[in-house]
Formats: C-alpha cells, sequence, structure tokens
C-alpha cells in the first residue's frame, strides 16, 4: 500500500453527516480518494483499543482455525490440562520480565530465546489462586462478544506484543514504537508528573538491568508526527488524578504531549466521552482507547465488563456514519502471565513478548478470516503511519508487518455493518467511569498494572 500524502486531514463530516446522507464527494487532506492511486485506502480514521493481560490461548483456546493448545507442560515434564476459568477473577498473575523469562525456560545463551514455554509453574500469583493458575482458559460465555467479533472479520492468531514484559512498556510501544529501553514498571506513577524522582530501569542487550532512567520520554509518537502533518487524534483513558492513578494512559510519560497543550486538547477522559464524541459527530484520524479496572480485562480485578464496553466501542463506530472510512484493531496489551504454547519470536533484546489476540474490524476486513501473519503491537502503528503517510518512529515499527493485504481488502465492497451483541448504552459506560474515578487500585493487582 502506498502511504497517503502527508496532508491536512479532516474529520470530513461533509463526506458523512449525522444522518449518513454524502454532501459531496470523499476526501482527504483535499485529494479526492479516487485520485489516491490504483491502491486507493478508504480509510480516514483508525481506531486502536487497547485491552489488558491476557494470552491469545487464554481467550481464544478452541477457536477454528487458530493454532490453540488445551494442555501444556511445566519444568518438572508433567503435562497439564487447560482448565476453565471466568474472565473476572480476584487474583492477578506476575507478568514482569522475569515471569517472562521464566515462563519462556530459555536453553538460548540470551535469556527468553529457544524457549521450551514450560516455566509458568515458576509463577508468583495473588492470593486465592488456584493450583497450576496460569494453565487455564477463559470460558467463552464469558467473552462472547470477542468470539463474535472474531467471526464476523479478521483474527490474528500469530500476533505478539511488541515487548516482553508488562503493560507500561506496552502501552508506549502503542504510541512510540519504542519505550527508550526502559523495562517493567516505574517507582511510583507512570509519567511526568512523578518527576526525577520517580524512576524506571532499562534492559541491556544482554536482557539484564541497566541504569535507571525518570519516567518522562522524549522520543518521536505518533501524536507528535500526526501534529505536524495536521492528522487528528485523541487518546480516551481514565484521568490521571483519578484513584486509581490513570495507568494505562500512555502519553502521561512523553514529556511534549503531557507538558504541552495536547495533554489538555487530545488526551481525554473518561474513556466513555468516545461513545458521545462518535455520536457527536467529531471522531478523530488516530483514536487509542484504554479501559478502566472495571472495563478492563486484567485479572485481579474481579472485572468481567471488558467484552460488553468493547461491543459498545465496535457498535458505537458500526452504526455511525464513520463505518465506511474505519479500521478499528483491539489488541490485548500483555499476555498477563497467562500460558501460551507458541514460543515467542526473537527480534531484538526487548521482544517479541508472547502472543497476545489481535481482532481487525472494519468494513474492508474480510469476513471470519484467521491470519497467521506475524503481527505485533507496533503493527498497529505501522498502519497508521501508512495510511496517513506518517514516517517510521523506531526499529519495531519499521520491522513490523501492515495488517493491510492479509486482513484488508479495500477492493472489495464496504460491507453493512451488523451489531455486535452483549454492548450497553453510553450512559451505562458513563455511570462506570464516575465509579471508577472514585476507586484506588484493588489490593488484587501484582505491581501496577
Amino acid at each position: 500500500m502506498k502511504p497517503a500524502p502527508a496532508l491536512a486531514f479532516a474529520c470530513l463530516l461533509t463526506a458523512c453527516s449525522t444522518s449518513g446522507a454524502s454532501t459531496g464527494a470523499p476526501t482527504l487532506g483535499g485529494v479526492p480518494l479516487a485520485e489516491r492511486g490504483a491502491t486507493t485506502n478508504p480509510i480516514q480514521h483508525v481506531v486502536f483499543v487497547i485491552q489488558e493481560n491476557r494470552s491469545f490461548n487464554n481467550l481464544f483456546l478452541g477457536y477454528p482455525g487458530a493454532a490453540t493448545q488445551n494442555y501444556g507442560y511445566d519444568t518438572n515434564g508433567n503435562k497439564i490440562s487447560l482448565q476453565p476459568v471466568h474472565l473476572a477473577t480476584g487474583w492477578d498473575i506476575d507478568h514482569s520480565s522475569t515471569s517472562f523469562f521464566e515462563d519462556c525456560d530459555g536453553t538460548g545463551s540470551l535469556p527468553g530465546t529457544n524457549c521450551k514455554v514450560d516455566g509458568w509453574n515458576n509463577e508468583l500469583a495473588g492470593l486465592g489462586a488456584p493450583k497450576n493458575f496460569a494453565y487455564e482458559y477463559v470460558t467463552r460465555g464469558d467473552i462472547r462478544p470477542y468470539w463474535d467479533m472474531a467471526k464476523q472479520y479478521v483474527l490474528a492468531d500469530n500476533a505478539f506484543q511488541s515487548n516482553l514484559d508488562g503493560s507500561f512498556i506496552a502501552h508506549q510501544y502503542a504510541v512510540a514504537a519504542y519505550s527508550s529501553r526502559a523495562v517493567d514498571a516505574p517507582d511510583s506513577v507512570w509519567g511526568c508528573e512523578g518527576g526525577k524522582a520517580d524512576t524506571i530501569p532499562r534492559l541491556t542487550a544482554q536482557r539484564t538491568m541497566g541504569s535507571r532512567i525518570p519516567v518522562c520520554f522524549n522520543n518521536p509518537t505518533i501524536a507528535s508526527e500526526a501534529d505536524a502533518a495536521s492528522v487528528s487524534w485523541r487518546f480516551y483513558a481514565v484521568n490521571t488524578t483519578s484513584d486509581d492513578g490513570g495507568i494505562w494512559s500512555a502519553y502521561q510519560a512523553d514529556k511534549p504531549i503531557y507538558r504541552g497543550p495536547d495533554w489538555n486538547a487530545d488526551v481525554v477522559n473518561p474513556p466513555s466521552q468516545f461513545l458521545t464524541d462518535v455520536a457527536a459527530g467529531t471522531l478523530a484520524n488516530v483514536t487509542w482507547i484504554t479501559p478502566t479496572n472495571e472495563t478492563s480485562d486484567h485479572p485481579g480485578l474481579n472485572a468481567s465488563q471488558g467484552p460488553a464496553w468493547v461491543a459498545s466501542v465496535v457498535n458505537a463506530v458500526g452504526e455511525s456514519p464513520y463505518w465506511d472510512s474505519t479500521a478499528i484493531f483491539v489488541l490485548w496489551d500483555d499476555w498477563g502471565g497467562w500460558f501460551d504454547p507458541v514460543p515467542p519470536v526473537f527480534e531484538d533484546y526487548d521482544g517479541l513478548g508472547f502472543r497476545v489476540p489481535m481482532i481487525v474490524i472494519s468494513p474492508y476486513a474480510k469476513r471470519g478470516y484467521v491470519t497467521h501473519v506475524q503481527y505485533e503491537t507496533a503493527s498497529v502503528v505501522r498502519y497508521i503511519e501508512d495510511t496517513f503517510g506518517l514516517g517510521r518512529l523506531a526499529a519495531a515499527d519499521a520491522r513490523a508487518a501492515d495488517p493491510t493485504g492479509d486482513a484488508l481488502d479495500y477492493s472489495q465492497k464496504p460491507r453493512v455493518f451488523k451489531p455486535i451483541k452483549g454492548s450497553k448504552p453510553a450512559w451505562y459506560w458513563a455511570r462506570a467511569d464516575h465509579r471508577a474515578s472514585k476507586q484506588g487500585k484493588p489490593a488484587g493487582m501484582l505491581g501496577d498494572d
């Protein structure tokens, strides 16, 4: 796919009014879509929904056509049959870099390489965790909206997290494809507000802990490139001043955004505001959406509303005039310590991590298709860059495969949207977000993510 020119990209409500009636030929940056070349890309909006802490095998065990396995081994050679578990648990599993190396149980000269993937019995979990807690899968009834999305659109069964540890680093890869070589989680808060005393270790080329740096980065991001190209963007997350700390708000660790006008203009809270904005006809060209504790799939929170929340996000776009010009990516940020039988692919000092689910939803997505192409977190970043003519940010997005081609087919007629069952109205999520703003981090979470 040829990158689009780096021109001004408008929301183009003139071509898709709130009534759904077109008032003119669709354009992008003033250029008629028909003139963007033979490989016309009709996408004007990319929505990146980031969910929490699940391996591919944990959510999609037994999915037709996907590579899954209903048993694993431990380091003693015992074969362990996977057991069903509800999405909501009161206990969490450690998913730091230490857990990655334990789960991998590698035989290579570099930690975390040549993985035997049998070390889940060496992990730590919170109080109340059952025996063989990592060797489990979520019951389909708990996550039916995810399976319904996959059946209608595209499920990637060979997507990996770009980093080898937890959520803080994963969310940096979602906006910058890089994390300043940082690893694991900050000492305190998840961003620049912590000051110079709030630090995080760096990962060396030998995959050992190196020097510490402040948790306030100055890396190029999709946001900085989008601003320069007049591409609109928004990042929806819990307010960082809320009781739970807003730990999944990635741009709080990006100095130019956090200390500049974008922080108040384009970092939006609460997450449910996305539903209001779509209904009002103000969908940005590039959007990230992160959950609250209650709407995440994070273990240890007794949370079960993630599937309904994601269904509501997808339906909001699908039932709007934006549907024909949008690609939605639903991706889980890290494996959360859950068993997965596929060894991580070694790319560099920081990745790849374990497999995570990725669902590609668009009127141009193939129907009920399982793609086996190797993707990673930075593949969504790469897709955004290719769609809007933005430059590469780091090694991860430069190597990552763009989902265009195997997952998306722009030559097909845009499909009519079929609502995903299980969603809830906007007012329901607004009330849930209000509750989330007054809740601290539950005791069931291990670490900070």
